[in-house]
């Protein structure tokens, strides 16, 4: 197992372990459904799937398999909804802006390891302020493969210019445990996102996290408190 030893670098899944995108993606699925006449479908089923991306919304959508012949079109249009509402209903969740201060006060770098498009993810993190110092933002096009092959992981850590043995990280599903672990990274599994009913116990992870604060605590520091 990696080391514990406290990290030159901490690496973060996007969805699901940042940020809450679920209710922009969620909304830009259902869309294609009001826009054909059809009912709405509850945010709550499709919350669940939010990190399997156009996939995942198109399946509770329309019951939609990348088989069908129509899967490419209305995976098209599901992303031109979404581009036109990244960061509407999208926001960090509760204790990473926190976090990242901290990871920021202590000097450390931080970056981004996502399966997210470069399509999406470069104007996501430009219109979030609170991801735009990211020492490394690795989209799922930017190596020819996506976790949970290593090579994405890899490449944030050579994009940092930091040894993978030295880093972190995190991420709220099976594939981003994967990946660290094949980069040689101590993995951590983050629990506050979407991994819904999924064992994670299963996943090998070195670490398992409740919330963000924990992570604080792992590396040995105290949370800054504003005064009342």
């Amino acid at each position: 197992m990696p080391s514990l030893a406290i990290p030159q670098a901490i690496f973060f899944d996007l969805d699901g372990t940042l940020i809450d995108s679920a209710p922009d993606l969620a909304a830009a699925a259902d869309k294609l459904r009001t826009d054909r006449g059809l009912t709405s479908i509850s945010y709550e089923r499709y919350r669940p799937v939010a990190g399997a991306g156009a996939r995942g919304m198109l399946g509770v959508a329309f019951d939609m398999k990348p088989d069908h012949a129509d899967y490419d079109a209305f995976r098209e249009e599901f992303y031109v909804n979404y581009e036109s509402s990244l960061t509407t209903r999208t926001f960090a969740f509760d204790g990473i802006s926190q976090l990242l201060s901290e990871i920021k006060r202590k000097k450390m770098l931080w970056g981004i390891v996502t399966n997210k498009s470069k399509r999406f993810t470069n104007p996501l993190v430009e219109q979030m302020p609170l991801l735009r110092e990211a020492a490394a933002v690795i989209s799922g096009d930017t190596t020819p493969h996506t976790k949970p092959h290593p090579e994405p992981v890899l490449a944030a850590a050579r994009m940092a210019c930091i040894d993978p043995k030295n880093c972190w990280y995190v991420g709220d599903d099976k594939r981003d445990i994967e990946s660290g672990r094949a980069a040689g990274m101590f993995t951590i599994a983050a629990c506050w996102g979407y991994m819904g009913e999924h064992a994670v116990e299963s996943w090998g992870a070195d670490a398992v996290v409740q919330q963000p604060q924990d992570l604080l605590e792992m590396l040995g520091w105290m949370p800054i408190v504003a005064p009342a």
